[in-house]
């Protein structure tokens, strides 16, 4: 018997069945999806994960600008990119090129006259430094010039501010450190250390875990006997730089570190730190920063300007020679501060040294940080900055600042300690 089947297109029209039968395997659940639409659906992750990033840096970028801050735009836009993957990389980069292309030259035209800043008395007016018979108490000496013919005025101390007990309790001067660089000026303070009070403030950020973060600027109260401030040494996390304030540990001290100490009796002293975390009770303030680079009135020997070394400090664009500033203490004890633009950490210890300091540390580097600030008092206190720092006002520290500084009062009755208020 034979056997029927069903009639269907494919046996009217040849090749019909074969594109029925693609035309379902297209539409099968689980069959993959044309070209097009693969390119689609990945265009649509893309674009998405490119959004949802977007928000994420944008709300990072935002909520880093909007937070408390002294540091300008620009400055705070750079350090929010260092905190984003390879964003130091890039940062450094640019700095790089920056500073290599405005290094310093050597030679060139010498100065005619040094710089006249940061000098006043507490009339607010200029002033000329005073012959041997109006010197009172015990002076430094010259800062012998480095060149065979030095320019009026050079390494001689000149007092700033209002006198306390009838002699000046700052004493401040310039001097050309380099032949090879004889435009390059190094700015130079002396507190006296019977006259002066030094205290140590934490800044909004520095250190980071203040014991008492107190107002990050120089306290309302204590402004009427406000003689100078400074700014302090490297950040914690660029050595272990620790910190106490009135026996208080803001950040553990770190053996073998420089350590500017303030003893509770008023004198300071710079020491190789061989203690436990905090200091003393005889001691109103520490503060660490690498280690010494003038040691028993010597430079240290492994001082070095290798740049791909970050022992004594990471610089912009890993350049040589920045702003560098350091303190040192003198024969007596007294505090020597210095500032200078293109320096290696070698030179800024020769700077030092030839300024009378027998130890001596460095303190904060780069154009941003470094700030010398004196204060005069008649109807209101008057700031004057002492070295060229366009990056950072006058009213620096009179403000709350992100980074921990010294303030310098006229020396009070009593042991000394860290007033917050």
């Amino acid at each position: 018997m034979h056997r029927g089947r069903m009639h269907t297109i494919a046996d009217e029209q040849p090749g019909a069945g074969r594109l029925a039968r693609l035309r379902l395997r297209r539409r099968r659940p689980g069959a993959s999806s044309p070209p097009s639409a693969r390119r689609r659906w990945l265009f649509r992750v893309l674009a998405a994960g490119v959004v949802v990033l977007a928000l994420i840096v944008s709300g990072s970028y935002v909520s880093w600008m909007v937070r408390p801050s002294s540091m300008s735009f620009g400055e705070r836009s750079a350090e929010w990119l260092r905190t984003l993957p390879g964003g130091n990389w890039a940062v450094d980069t640019a700095e790089h090129f920056y500073y290599t292309w405005n290094a310093p030259r050597r030679g060139g035209p010498q100065l005619s006259q040094l710089p006249a800043v940061g000098l006043a008395t507490h009339s607010g007016h200029p002033t000329r430094p005073p012959g041997p018979s109006k010197r009172t108490g015990v002076w430094p000496p010259r800062i012998l010039p480095v060149f065979s013919k030095p320019l009026p005025g050079e390494g001689e101390w000149k007092p700033t501010g209002p006198p306390v007990n009838g002699g000046p309790p700052v004493l401040v001067t310039t001097f050309r450190p380099e032949t090879d660089y004889p435009r390059v000026v190094a700015y130079v303070a002396w507190f006296d250390h019977t006259r002066t009070a030094l205290a140590y403030y934490p800044g909004r950020y520095e250190p980071p875990n203040a014991a008492v973060r107190g107002p990050a600027m120089v306290p309302y109260d204590q402004r009427s006997r406000l003689l100078a401030t400074f700014n302090a040494g490297f950040i914690y996390a660029d050595g272990t730089n620790g910190s106490t304030d009135n026996g208080l540990v803001n950040e553990p001290l770190t053996r073998g570190n420089a350590t500017l100490i303030g003893y509770r009796d008023g004198r300071v002293a710079i020491e190789k730190w061989n203690g436990g975390r905090n200091a003393g009770p005889n001691v109103a303030w520490t503060r660490q920063s690498l280690t010494p680079i003038v040691w028993n009135g010597q430079l240290n020997p492994a001082l070095n300007t290798n740049p791909d070394s970050p022992r004594w400090g990471y610089t912009l664009g890993n350049a040589v020679r920045v702003w560098r500033t350091g303190v040192g203490v003198d024969r007596r004890g007294n505090l020597i501060y210095v500032a200078a633009d293109d320096q290696t950490v070698i030179t800024l210890a020769k700077i030092l040294q030839r300024a009378g300091a027998v130890r001596a540390m460095e303190f904060d580097i780069n154009p941003e940080w470094h700030t010398l600030i004196t204060y005069n008092h008649r109807r209101r206190l008057v700031p004057t900055m002492v070295e060229p720092q366009p990056m950072q006002p006058a009213t620096r520290y009179l403000v709350p600042d992100d980074r921990d500084f010294f303030a310098v009062y006229r020396r009070a009755p009593g042991p000394i300690s860290v007033p917050f208020k």
